[in-house]
């Protein structure tokens, strides 16, 4: 049997007396396509802070790839394999589409001016791979900043994963994205699986059903239940917590 990629085991998180995280164990195998939801208050970006590093637990573990990472700090969670798309985009806005990517696959990380000119051929086609697969091959040379909203998620998840990160946490990719573009974003999501595990956080339940995926709910700090989208979108205490009693999750 494969063992799990990710395994956060017993997760308890307080903020001034306040759990924001309450015994919370999930468990991810490699290459998974996971979708995470839940109500505001829920717990979603606390326990991708935990993770990261950014936040140190009150009890519990975090146990990636055989190892815990409980302490290790932010830039080397990074470096073990983990990398963690925000909600709002966040690309060099005054830099071509190319020279973000140039960025993204440089190792070690150098001031772009001098990078560009010492890319090597397998850099190089890895950016045009790159391009490719979030459909970003005519806007090259095209300032990041001028890019739609949309585009502008595509490209950081395409950053993202030019610095071949085993997980990739996503936090609400959609938002402010139309429905074509949410469509776009989950076909994406969904090609990045199997070489990635990937972790999806999203209020749309379109968009979620769309990943054909794993659904894990969370409600205040810990996990309320898991199952596919089928499963979950009857379920009453689904119901009851994050539409209210009288609604469903989106038929």
């Amino acid at each position: 049997m494969t063992s799990p990629q990710l395994e956060l085991r017993q997760i308890s998180v307080s903020f001034e007396g306040f759990l924001a995280l309450n015994d919370l164990s999930l468990t991810l195998q490699p290459g998974e396509l996971r979708a995470v939801i839940g109500p505001n208050g829920a717990g979603k970006t606390t326990f991708l802070d935990v993770i990261t590093g950014k936040i140190r637990p009150c009890s519990g573990d975090v146990i990636f790839k055989g190892k815990s990472i409980l302490g290790i700090r932010e830039h080397k969670v990074a470096r073990l394999g983990i990398g963690r798309k925000f909600q709002s985009p966040r690309v060099f806005e005054k830099l071509t589409v190319h020279e973000n990517l140039a960025i993204a696959v440089s190792k070690p990380k150098r001031p772009w001016s001098l990078l560009i000119s010492k890319l090597t051929e397998r850099q190089r086609t890895q950016i045009n791979n790159l391009m490719s697969i979030v459909n970003l091959q005519s806007k090259v040379n095209v300032p990041a900043g001028s890019l739609s909203h949309g585009q502008k998620q595509w490209l950081e998840i395409a950053m993202l994963v030019g610095q071949d990160p085993d997980l990739l946490l996503v936090d609400e990719p959609v938002a402010g994205l139309s429905d074509e573009e949410s469509e776009l974003t989950a076909d994406l999501l969904k090609s990045l699986s199997g070489d990635h595990t990937v972790l999806v956080i999203d209020h749309d339940m379109e968009f979620i059903r769309r990943l054909e995926s794993s659904v894990t709910v969370l409600h205040q700090g810990h996990v309320l239940c898991e199952g596919s989208m089928k499963d979950i979108q009857h379920n009453p205490k689904v119901i009851e917590v994050y539409l209210g009693q009288q609604q469903e999750v989106s038929k």
